[in-house]
């Protein structure tokens, strides 16, 4: 009886050897990135990691943490999902064009395009409308291309240009185009009719009857959508439903849609950018609505962070916008996985 090979730890020489050119270009896109922001009049800026709160979505999960101050009292902190709260706190401030290769933490995540301590890239402008942001998506995503000479990503068989025109795709026409569902018909005042939209997805995901309404729209999205985008070329999923704003606005045109879109190539999400919203009592709304549902389902909730409710009704209008840094060099270097293209595993793996 033969005992399994032992697999040699992350930092042995003959794994860094096969790891080190996805690792030389992750440096190469950091630089090229900097450059461009640098010339576009961006500031880079670093906001900090601990937070009273590290989001409000219902199912983003953050690792915690105590702070033990100098009479011995614990505080409460979490380490940030997004530097979101933190930037648009600087444009309250003042700021108007920023951006931040940021750390970030997110329980419940692991697999070939997950890992549970990442870095995001986020930028901002203020006084931009969103389209501005998307655009500025497309060229940092071919300036990545750039940097390490690629002109085609590939994952899992599928291929994307990176220097194409993309395809500008409304989620509407995309659900009616791939699951035959008219997404906006199910929509009444902002709000998603859980029951309309249960008989339009029937037969073509599975449905739990403590569904909510995202809860189907993120499975049709998922299963028949997510695997059609960025073939050939990048896709910029755009004009998502009002249910579905998170911290964008609601469109002036059609109260059921939201300025927020998502960038996609070879089926992979690479970013998720929107139109801000600056209506602090909406966002307290929304914040409010999002921890009642992660109550329900995870029995947690997060803490709303009041100085970011205050910094959002001070906020110019402004456009965001988060980006996979990882996925993007995964894609631009030709690795197959994620964790080939991070310096260091997470804490606790080889």
């Amino acid at each position: 009886m033969t005992g399994a090979t032992p697999i040699s730890p992350w930092w042995s020489a003959g794994r860094r050897a096969d790891m080190r050119p996805f690792l030389l270009a992750r440096a190469a896109i950091t630089q090229r990135l900097r450059a461009w922001f640098a010339e576009q009049g961006f500031v880079e800026v670093e906001t900090g990691i601990l937070q009273i709160s590290p989001g409000n979505e219902t199912h983003l999960h953050a690792p915690a943490t105590e702070l033990l101050d100098a009479d011995g009292i614990r505080h409460l902190r979490y380490l940030r999902t997004s530097p979101e709260f933190a930037c648009k706190k600087l444009l309250a401030s003042g700021e108007s064009r920023i951006f931040e290769l940021a750390r970030v933490f997110r329980d419940r995540e692991r697999g070939d395009l997950h890992l549970p301590e990442f870095t995001m890239l986020e930028w901002y402008r203020a006084d931009a409308a969103y389209d501005s942001i998307m655009a500025d998506t497309i060229v940092v995503i071919a300036q990545a291309a750039q940097a390490t000479g690629t002109g085609q990503f590939t994952f899992r068989g599928r291929s994307a240009d990176p220097f194409a025109e993309p395809e500008l795709l409304p989620v509407a026409t995309a659900f009616a185009r791939h699951a035959g569902i008219d997404l906006l018909a199910t929509i009444k005042n902002g709000v998603g009719e859980r029951d309309r939209l249960a008989k339009a997805a029937a037969g073509k995901v599975r449905i739990s009857d403590d569904d909510t309404w995202s809860d189907m729209f993120s499975k049709v999205l998922v299963e028949h959508i997510e695997p059609r985008l960025g073939h050939g070329r990048l896709t910029v999923l755009y004009e998502y439903p009002a249910p579905e704003a998170a911290l964008a606005r609601v469109s002036a045109a059609d109260p059921r849609v939201a300025e927020r879109f998502e960038v996609y190539a070879c089926g992979v999400e690479l970013a998720n950018g929107f139109g801000e919203l600056t209506d602090a009592a909406e966002q307290r709304r929304r914040f409010t609505e999002s921890m009642d549902e992660k109550a329900r389902r995870y029995g947690e909730r997060y803490p709303i962070d009041e100085e970011f409710i205050a910094a959002v009704g001070e906020m110019p209008q402004a456009s965001g916008v988060a980006l996979g840094f990882d996925r993007l060099v995964m894609l631009a270097s030709g690795a197959s996985r994620i964790d080939q293209v991070v310096w260091t595993p997470p804490a606790g793996e080889t």
